[in-house]
């Protein structure tokens, strides 16, 4: 008895298959048919469509994927993926996302190693795979765009992610081996970055900034204030304001039995809930006032005649800023605001204004001065007593921040959104957190070469190896190569078993 036949078809010069099967309904015979894509090999059943990806089918077999098929490439590119590998099964970040994501984790990695490596929309993550050292790493991947879809939904539900920022949070802020009894103190940086997309969910929302209107969503990422790796991140509508959603962050890493001691926090986040919430909780803060802020005019009033004195100069890096700190009651709590002009800022700030508005006759000469004085002026506020050479250090490792969401947008594929759901939002960033990590743990492995990761991926790129039945063989790496090697200790395989 006949199971069906596969009919083909050319259409535009591509050849096509469909599955032809016999039925009888109602006393009639009709052949049921089930488009497989298009023909790859024929004589060896392999296909090829959008939902599935490569594939092959036969009647005893049915459809299997590829990737539990022995793939026709016999030369990988090599180098880039075994560096990554290697830094991240030597740090263990690598054995921690192989724990939290069991059966998932070949595609989660394959994902991260793509979008480290690569980047670029998913639907090439199979040719990344197929031509690379991953396939070999990442055996189980299923990298049709429908299981990425399904994977993403996956990697978005709340109790995986719980179980991720869990044990992640234990491996970068380890508990102390001390018999005390007291609990560490970590110092945090927070800040907040709109992504915008036009994505029909609850958390986009119309943001208007500086005139700009656009749909977005709103990325809280928590740093550790000393290594600057990025510890948690959440998620809000785009039309809330970043000065609601301090306390909630600071909740949920809490939540996790991270003791807050120390935040550095940018203006839009200066309230007097948030600094009497963080004084409650006895935590110690460094952040810059609002020029809009009554208290911000009054000390600038108060204090810019006699700032730009000598007594008050301070270098920081190859900048020179005049900062005069100043003892204040900050909604009931003795703090201390350090009110600062940055002599560069203000000579480019002023020129710039001078230039768009030197033939402006609707600003009166006073108007002009009173702009021109207030050229690269700052407050900062800590509610500790700081050095005025040192405040400025403190205050900038927020810059370690932005410096994330730069690698995030740029190097973690953040942006743009192509997912159309919560869940697969939600999987989406903690994707792109996982390959942020990443790529910060290669960087810091590199630090002290000549080279990024980056740089690094692009060298190594070029490092094939060649593959055999049960074996591969890998080329000769040339002084680039070894260079990086050598500084990150590692070395490179001549033969490996499969």
């Amino acid at each position: 008895m006949t199971k069906g036949f596969i009919r083909y078809q050319i259409k535009n010069g591509v050849e096509y298959a469909a599955i032809n099967k016999a039925k009888r309904i109602g006393g009639r015979k009709i052949n049921e048919v089930e488009w497989l894509g298009r023909v790859i090999d024929k004589e060896k059943g392999i296909y090829q469509s959008r939902e599935r990806g490569t594939f092959t089918f036969s009647f005893e077999s049915g459809v299997t994927e590829m990737s539990l098929v022995r793939n026709e490439k016999l030369i990988l590119e090599f180098g880039d993926s075994y560096l990554l590998h290697e830094i991240l099964a030597r740090s263990g970040f690598l054995s921690l996302i192989r724990e939290v994501f069991e059966e998932q984790a070949d595609v989660l990695l394959s994902l991260v190693f793509y979008k480290t490596l690569l980047g670029g929309a998913n639907r090439y993550a199979k040719n990344w795979w197929d031509g690379s050292y991953g396939r070999i790493l990442f055996p189980n991947a299923r990298l049709a765009s429908q299981r990425i879809s399904e994977a993403y939904r996956l990697f978005g539900d709340e109790r995986l992610q719980r179980r991720f920022f869990s044990k992640y949070l234990a491996y970068i802020s380890p508990k102390s081996k001390s018999k005390s009894k007291s609990k560490s103190r970590n110092g945090l940086l927070i800040d907040s970055t709109g992504l915008p997309n036009d994505i029909s969910i609850p958390i986009t929302a119309i943001k208007n900034h500086n005139g700009t209107v656009s749909n977005e969503a709103k990325l809280i990422l928590v740093l550790e204030r000393k290594g600057g790796m990025p510890i948690y991140f959440r998620y809000a509508a785009g039309n809330i304001v970043d000065v609601s959603t301090l306390e909630s962050t600071i909740a949920e890493v809490r939540a996790y039995d991270i003791e807050v001691g120390h935040a550095i926090i940018d203006a839009g986040y200066f309230s007097e809930k948030n600094i009497r919430a963080m004084h409650a909780s006895k935590i110690s803060f460094i952040l810059r006032m609002p020029a809009n802020r009554k208290l911000y005019k009054d000390l600038v009033g108060a204090h810019k005649s006699t700032l730009e004195s000598a007594e008050h100069l301070v270098k920081y890096g190859d900048r020179f800023v005049y900062i005069k700190r100043v003892a204040i009651n900050l909604y009931g709590h003795k703090c201390y605001a350090y009110v600062a002009k940055d002599i560069n800022r203000s000579h480019d700030e002023t020129k710039r204004y001078i230039l768009e508005n030197y033939d402006n006759k609707d600003i009166t000469p006073e108007e002009m001065d009173a702009a021109i004085q207030s050229k690269g002026l700052f407050v900062l506020v800590s509610s500790q007593r700081v050095e005025s050479r040192n405040i400025l250090p403190l205050y900038y490792q927020r810059t370690a921040i932005e410096q994330v969401f730069d690698i995030s947008k740029h190097n973690a594929d953040l942006l743009p959104l192509r997912v159309h759901s919560e869940d697969a939002f939600r999987g989406h960033l903690l994707l792109s957190f996982i390959t942020s990590v990443a790529y910060l743990i290669v960087n810091k492995a590199l630090k002290g070469s000549n080279v990024c990761a980056q740089g690094a991926w692009r060298i190594l790129r070029n490092l094939r190896c060649k593959v055999f039945d049960d074996s591969f063989i890998v080329q000769e790496a040339d002084k680039q190569m070894n260079d990086i090697a050598k500084h990150v200790k590692i070395s490179f395989p001549v033969k490996q078993s499969l």
